[in-house]
């Protein structure tokens, strides 16, 4: 098994969280970086990952990352999971804040992360660029059009490194993931509201974030000359973007 060192980021809740406890589980150490650092101790204290406390939209924090990652050893890999979604309305109503606000974390978030940490992972000549796409990625749906046009653009960075990185010895890979129950990603794109973000999640069974965290260590495991590109993961009952089959 391809046992290395990952950076995790987005690490304080959800898919971030699942993927720390999975990677630690199977022998991984694991920097887990959020901009939450209470999460991040707890998960810490949980697990034995590295806590590091860091705003990826501010660019100083992210050289702080760096730098602390290269002092401490280096990595072999990066799981580019930190993201999330903002309102879901109609583009003629759609807020530019939120808009702003998603391109921000999702789109330049990664692309400050991978920047900083990239001649460390091809110096350890077996380095993964991991990055936590969405089917949002894929195709478009009413509402969506803030999140759907920034994880597009999430899809094209992390598909045009890899051609860009041809012949290097590292691997770029994509995971998509559909209707994943979270404790979070739903209320932070209602502004909070809890009976809102429950319906999304009613009548069928959503994935859960150890599902997600479970292809995620899948990818990473694979022998170094096996790139999994992309990997779409939804649950059973949803066939597509808007169309989910519900009891």
């Amino acid at each position: 098994m391809n046992i290395g060192r990952a950076v995790v980021t987005g690490a304080s809740s959800g898919i971030g969280a699942a993927t720390v406890r999975r990677l630690r589980a199977d022998g991984w150490e694991v920097v887990a970086v959020a901009r939450r650092a209470d999460r991040l101790e707890a998960l810490a204290a949980e697990t034995g990952a590295v806590a590091f406390a860091a705003d990826l939209t501010v660019q100083e924090d992210v050289d702080r990352l760096a730098a602390f990652v290269e002092e401490s050893g280096g990595l072999t890999s990066l799981v580019n999971n930190a993201g999330g979604a903002f309102g879901l309305e109609p583009v003629a109503e759609a807020s530019l804040e939120d808009w702003r606000r998603m391109y921000e974390l999702n789109v330049l978030g990664t692309l400050r992360v991978t920047q900083a940490l990239l001649p460390m992972l091809t110096a350890s000549g077996r380095g993964d660029v991991l990055v936590l796409t969405s089917t949002a990625a894929h195709g478009p749906y009413e509402g969506g059009a803030g999140y759907t046009g920034a994880k597009h653009a999430e899809r094209m960075l992390t598909t045009t490194l890899r051609l860009e990185l041809i012949g290097r010895p590292v691997r770029v890979m994509e995971v998509a993931p559909g209707a994943v129950a979270t404790e979070e990603f739903s209320l932070v794109r209602f502004g909070g509201d809890a009976e809102r973000a429950a319906k999304v999640y009613e009548g069928y069974e959503p994935l859960a974030a150890a599902d997600v965290a479970d292809v995620i260590a899948f990818a990473l495991s694979r022998p170094h000359h096996v790139n999994i590109d992309t990997l779409v993961v939804r649950p059973r009952a949803q066939v597509s973007n808007t169309q989910t089959a519900r009891s």
